[in-house]
């Protein structure tokens, strides 16, 4: 760290269901800067909305860097023995700090204080190198819930040894 400068002040805290609507447009900022056009993103936008009775029900943390949402997670149950790592986004100026790796990191750790043995991740390709780095093993692959004919990796981290 540079001399004189200060420690930044990050925190990971609980989503409030109020946070819903500005959540959405992180994650539609965040999937828009790998460089999708318009026409993918508005096909997109449903699937990336958040309600407040998800961030409500589910697990939902965001983390707060010098008192700005600089990124988020949910998780949402497949079953008692595995979790979905439904969304994971990062402010496109705040990539490369470290956030998402504080993210997955807390992510892992909520699933597995829940119990959940496995976590799965639906990834966009272009952050599958992220989760292969956090641990996650590609696992096949799955159908887009937006785009036809669009496939996108798989992945799964286990919980017991990671």
């Amino acid at each position: 760290m540079p001399e004189g400068a200060a420690a930044e002040r990050v925190e990971i805290r609980r989503a409030e269901p109020g946070e819903a609507e500005a959540l959405t447009a992180l994650s539609l900022r965040s999937k828009a800067s790998w460089g999708y056009d318009e026409a993918f993103m508005a096909a997109a936008a449903a699937e990336l909305a958040l309600s407040p009775e998800q961030l409500a029900r589910y697990p939902a943390y965001v983390l707060e860097a010098e008192g700005r949402v600089a990124g988020f997670y949910l998780l949402e149950p497949v079953n008692e023995r595995e979790v979905e790592l439904s969304a994971l986004f990062v402010e496109p100026d705040a990539i490369g700090r470290g956030y998402g790796r504080r993210l997955m990191q807390h992510a892992i750790t909520t699933a597995k204080r829940l119990g959940y043995r496995a976590m799965l991740i639906h990834s966009d390709p272009n952050a599958e190198p992220f989760y292969r780095a956090m641990g996650a093993e590609p696992i096949g692959t799955v159908p887009s819930g937006s785009i036809p004919g669009r496939t996108l990796p798989l992945l799964r981290v286990d919980l017991e040894h990671a």
